[in-house]
C-alpha cells in the first residue's frame, strides 16, 4: 500500500488558524503605529499654531481675542485672523477632523490663550491619551 501524499484537514485548518493568529498581530501593530503617527501630527500642528500666535503678538501686542471656544476648522473666525494678518498660510486641522478638533480660547483681555486638542494614545511626553490635553504661551 503507497501511502497518501498530501495535507490532512485538520493540518491545513491548524496553518490557517496560525496564519490569522498572525494577521491579526499585524493588524493591531499596524493601528497602533498609525494612532502614534497621528498623535505625532497632531502635536506637530499645535506647535504651529502656538508659533503663529507668537507672531501674531508681536505684531499687535495682544494673542486673537476670543473668550469663548472656538472650534479650528480652517474657516473659522480665528483661522481667518491669522490667515489674513499673513502670519499662516492655513491653520491646521487634526488628522481625524471632524471626528477629533483643536480649539482656541483666550481670556477676555487677550493676554493669554489656551488651545486644547486630543490625542489617541499616551506615548507623546507631557500629554495623556483623551482630550483633556492643552498648550498655553
Amino acid at each position: 500500500m503507497k501511502s497518501a501524499r498530501g495535507f490532512s484537514i485538520l493540518e491545513i485548518l491548524v496553518v490557517i488558524a496560525i496564519m490569522a493568529v498572525l494577521a491579526s498581530i499585524v493588524l493591531v501593530t499596524l493601528d497602533t503605529a498609525r494612532a502614534k503617527t497621528r498623535d505625532t501630527e497632531r502635536i506637530t500642528n499645535v506647535q504651529e499654531v502656538s508659533k503663529a500666535l507668537n507672531l501674531y503678538i508681536v505684531n499687535n501686542n495682544t494673542f486673537p481675542v476670543f473668550p469663548e471656544e472656538i472650534t479650528l476648522t480652517g474657516d473659522d473666525a480665528f483661522s481667518i485672523t491669522l490667515e489674513d494678518e499673513e502670519i499662516i498660510s492655513a491653520v491646521p486641522k487634526d488628522p481625524t477632523h471632524p471626528a477629533r478638533t483643536y480649539t482656541y480660547q483666550s481670556d477676555a483681555s487677550g493676554s493669554t490663550y489656551t488651545l486644547s486638542f486630543c490625542l489617541e494614545t499616551d506615548t507623546i511626553p507631557n500629554y495623556s491619551e483623551g482630550c483633556s490635553n492643552t498648550m498655553t504661551p
